[in-house]
């Protein structure tokens, strides 16, 4: 029988009980149809540790929805697969169902897989073997889309996006989803861990724990705003599996950026009086400050019972001002959030300038009141100043009654970050050393799709990103939302992946990527790239020590949060993993050790790893 074939066909057969649900089917053929212009074939070239693909753009083309045909029902057919693999399928069948796909909306937000190339610049992969863990067992991973209170916090609300589920590559062989930066997630579930519990498994988002370490990719050439980097190797922890990455890293800092216009918006309500909340917000704002340019602006508004104007814009070159009126905040009274962004936005537009990063600043823990406007007006409100040049960031403070699902909503619709600040040291990491990326935008709308071999592969698990999905149909409708990438951002998305035998003879994936530039009314530009058979790795040991780690990382997180899928797998086996991979004097690295350290400890396992 086949191994590697298990956990999928078990999935495939839970998923006919989707078929009465009517969910929207994308025929993926329609892809090659719809395309606004070909797509110049990539230039390899061998690279002594693999294949290095340079990325070529499509023809740019107008912001407008493509045409697609109706949408059919979602049907599992599994006519073509082999008789031995339906008979494996029976006794899996008979044993255990797998999860179902996380997203409850349209067959097309799926997970995928990943490769080793590169966008305007590459770099090449590894891949490593190992023993470890099988089909997952019967667990619910429908997406929950209610918002979940963590009991142990108090008032803390987080949603729940599911866990995606594995695909069948000859029913479904494209994965599309948005861009994504954010590491509140991690920097939650760290303060959860230090402080002696474990996260909310709602609010672990695996995505935002794989980002928020810095890997040493390759970066862009010529004109191309990022590189795509691609690796894949045998999943150490499931026989027959394998693990692909595709890592974006966005272009450098320009060291003549410019200028960026900042309007501060902090919360001063009395749920923010704690030092955690309104004094790592003045830190946080201080170091930001101190890392700004002369010719950027700055201006700062609070609201609490009311609203208030407390600096009017001014420039960096006068940082004393600006920070003496950090200093004056402190918290007390009631929140209404909707004012205060009226305000913000007043204040922003009064600071724009065309061309120039113009951006709103949220300081909360989320816990509002909006006001006469409602939550959903205020989301219409913050994409429709997005759209007209004004972005908004969200920095996440403090614990008990933090609001995430509030936070994130608010920077995603606001084409920003978000970031969650639990220690000084944070702060230092956002407004320091990694505030290029978040206030210089290289690309917006930023659309990753992987379209799978089905010759070569059986079925994929994009691990993580539910709430980043979007509809196949919609990677090339301009119309449709999606990421940023800030100069210097590095994302990276992982897949589980089941290979058929003899793939060695094929591509296993193909890579697109579509974006616009900076600016109103810019048209979109798409990439492409392969992932060629020869950047599989034979073994994981042979991978490179980046992949290891997001590996480690990711898996990490879906132990936090309770995937079917790593239910065999222990933290002293994912420690081991990082122990292995990661940087000696990297201090990110040596802390998360530590957390998955405690995590273990927290769980009550008795692994084999003595805990430190």
């Amino acid at each position: 029988m086949n191994a590697r074939f298990s956990v999928l066909v078990n999935s495939a057969l839970l998923s006919l009980s989707l078929v009465a649900c009517s969910k929207a089917h994308y025929e993926p053929d329609m892809v090659d149809a719809s395309y606004d212009a070909p797509v110049e074939e990539a230039e390899r070239a061998q690279s002594p540790e693999g294949v290095e693909a340079q990325l070529q753009p499509a023809t740019t083309s107008p912001s407008s929805e493509p045409e697609s045909e109706p949408d059919e029902a979602l049907n599992y057919d599994l006519s073509g697969v082999a008789d031995e693999d339906m008979e494996m399928a029976d006794e899996v069948a008979a044993s255990s169902a797998a999860p179902r796909r996380a997203d409850a909306k349209d067959k097309s937000k799926r997970s995928r897989s990943n490769n080793i190339s590169a966008l305007g610049g590459a770099t090449s992969g590894s891949v490593a073997a190992g023993p470890m863990i099988a089909a997952a067992p019967a667990t619910r991973t429908v997406a929950d889309t209610r918002v979940l209170r963590d009991t142990v916090s108090n008032t803390e609300t987080y949603t729940d996006y599911g866990v995606n589920d594995l695909v069948l590559a000859e029913q479904d062989r494209l994965s599309t989803f948005s861009i994504d930066v954010d590491t509140a997630s991690y920097s939650i579930s760290r303060r959860k861990l230090q402080s002696g519990a474990m996260p909310p498994t709602s609010g672990v988002r695996v995505e935002e724990f794989v980002n928020y370490f810095p890997y040493e990719y390759v970066g862009p050439t010529g004109d191309a705003p990022f590189a795509v980097n691609m690796e894949a190797a045998p999943n150490p922890f499931m026989p027959g599996h394998h693990v692909m990455r595709v890592g974006v890293q966005g272009r450098a800092p320009s060291a003549d950026r410019d200028p960026i216009h900042l309007t501060f918006l902090v919360d001063t309500s009395g749920s923010m009086s704690s030092a955690d909340k309104i004094g790592l917000a003045q830190q946080s704002l201080h170091e930001l400050v101190e890392n700004l340019q002369p010719t950027d602006t700055v201006a700062l508004a609070t609201y609490a019972g009311s609203v208030r104007r407390v600096l009017a814009p001014t420039p960096a070159r006068s940082p004393q001002r600006i920070h003496e009126a950090i200093d004056a905040l402190n918290a007390g009274g009631s929140t209404a959030m909707s004012s205060g962004i009226d305000l913000a936005y007043e204040m922003a537009s009064e600071a724009q300038v065309r061309g120039h990063e113009n951006r709103v600043i949220v300081l909360s823990d989320g816990d509002a009141n909006v006001g006469p406007t409602s939550h959903d007006e205020i989301l219409r409100m913050i994409k429709r100043y997005a759209e007209e040049g004004i972005t908004l960031s969200t920095i996440g403070l403090g614990m008990g009654n933090y609001k995430d699902t509030m936070m994130e909503q608010l920077a995603n619709k606001g084409d920003g970050n978000y970031f969650y600040i639990d220690s000084q040291k944070e702060a230092e990491k956002v407004f320091g050393d990694d505030l290029g990326g978040t206030l210089e935008v290289i690309a917006k709308d930023v659309k990753i799709q992987v379209e799978f071999n089905p010759e070569a592969v059986i079925g994929y698990r994009l691990i993580g990103y539910e709430n980043r999905d979007i509809d196949d149909k919609d990677f090339r409708n301009d119309r449709v939302d999606a990421g940023e990438i800030g100069a210097g951002h590095r994302v990276t998305a992982l897949y589980d992946v089941v290979l058929k035998d003899g793939y060695r003879d094929a591509d296993l994936a193909t890579v697109r990527l579509r974006n616009k530039r900076p600016g109103r009314d810019s048209a979109a530009i798409e990439w492409e790239t392969t992932f060629p058979e020869e950047l599989l790795h034979d073994e994981f040991a042979s991978s490179t020590d980046d992949f290891r780690l997001a590996f480690g990382a990711a898996t990490f997180a879906e132990l936090l949060r309770g995937s079917p899928y790593v239910a065999e797998v222990t933290y002293s086996r994912v420690w081991e993993v990082v122990n292995d991979a990661r940087r000696r004097g990297e201090e990110t690295h040596t802390e998360l050790l530590d957390l998955i350290g405690t995590a273990g400890q927290l769980s009550g396992e008795q692994g084999s790893v003595a805990w430190r």
